[in-house]
């Protein structure tokens, strides 16, 4: 049986529990700590009373004074806007081929049309624009264009989207699916025909049926040499950039299946001169073309 030691001259009293033996001193908190602790709760109560603070089932109480971050950002917006309203008049109306002489209003379409793209366009082209070769997402930092690469093409783009329901000006062409129309063999030696012309090996005995197969069914959107048509959207077979892929299993998967994206139109959200930063940031990545006279 333990035996609690002996109470020393001067010592506190205990909390009057015992564990084995051991006491605990009822040492009081020093007073500092108990002020600074007096003094938490009456601030906490005063933040309740003076800033918005309560959730309720709609909004938060309100606070006294009346503070509101959404209304500090609202004005911080509302002051940006109002700094570049004559800038932005002037982009939006110029036209988009004279961006590029005036250093000004280029320098300020690309850093405005870069924070665009970051919002808005990197979910699917990635943060660095080079696109998703495996959801089909293409890759802006290339010359490789669907539908053209120049100021305007790209604008158009942007502005009325591909293959969607919502603009009636968007870009369209759509590819069948060859899986209903062509036999196995018959897509196995197309596939082996646009390897070929893709620069990549591929089987030679089959290549010979296949280029008639390609001209008899793709070559009225790919072109005879499979260069694709840039008014139907249909890419280039003969180099080595693909939206899905260009090996033998992809290009078997696209011409059974036939893959079409569907790109967003952007004038139901963006501005007119937000749509013309984020084109000319664009056009400025790499790839971007001179306008064809």
């Amino acid at each position: 049986m333990s035996t609690a030691p002996n109470k020393q001259p001067g010592d506190p009293e205990t909390t009057g529990h015992e564990w084995d033996g051991i006491e605990e001193f009822n040492n009081p908190l020093p007073r500092w700590w108990l002020w600074t602790f007096y003094l938490t709760i009456i601030w906490g109560i005063g933040y309740t009373i003076a800033y918005p603070a309560w959730p309720l089932i709609q909004e938060a109480t309100p606070g006294l004074l009346g503070y509101s971050t959404r209304a500090e950002v609202a004005e911080e917006i509302s002051r940006v806007e109002a700094a570049n309203a004559d800038i932005e008049s002037r982009l939006a109306s110029i036209e988009l081929t004279e961006i590029s002489a005036d250093p000004e209003l280029q320098q300020y379409a690309v850093n405005a049309g870069a924070a665009v793209f970051r919002s808005w366009c990197s979910q699917c082209h990635g943060s660095g624009a080079a696109g998703v070769q495996a959801a089909g997402y293409p890759n802006l930092l290339d010359d490789d264009w669907l539908w053209g690469g120049d100021i305007e093409a790209i604008h158009y783009t942007i502005a009325h989207g591909i293959r969607n329901t919502e603009d009636f000006d968007a870009r369209f062409s759509e590819m069948p699916a060859f899986g209903d129309i062509l036999s196995e063999e018959e897509i196995a030696q197309v596939v082996a025909y646009v390897q070929q012309i893709s620069g990549q090996e591929a089987d030679a005995t089959l290549v010979s049926a296949g280029a008639e197969i390609y001209l008899d069914n793709c070559a009225s959107c790919h072109g005879d040499n499979g260069e694709g048509i840039r008014d139907l959207g249909a890419p280039n077979l003969t180099d080595a950039i693909w939206l899905y892929g260009g090996d033998a299993e992809a290009l078997t998967y696209q011409i059974v299946n036939a893959r079409n994206g569907v790109m967003p139109p952007w004038t139901n959200r963006l501005s007119e001169a937000e749509i013309r930063a984020v084109a000319t940031y664009v056009h400025g990545l790499g790839g971007g073309e001179t306008l064809e006279e």
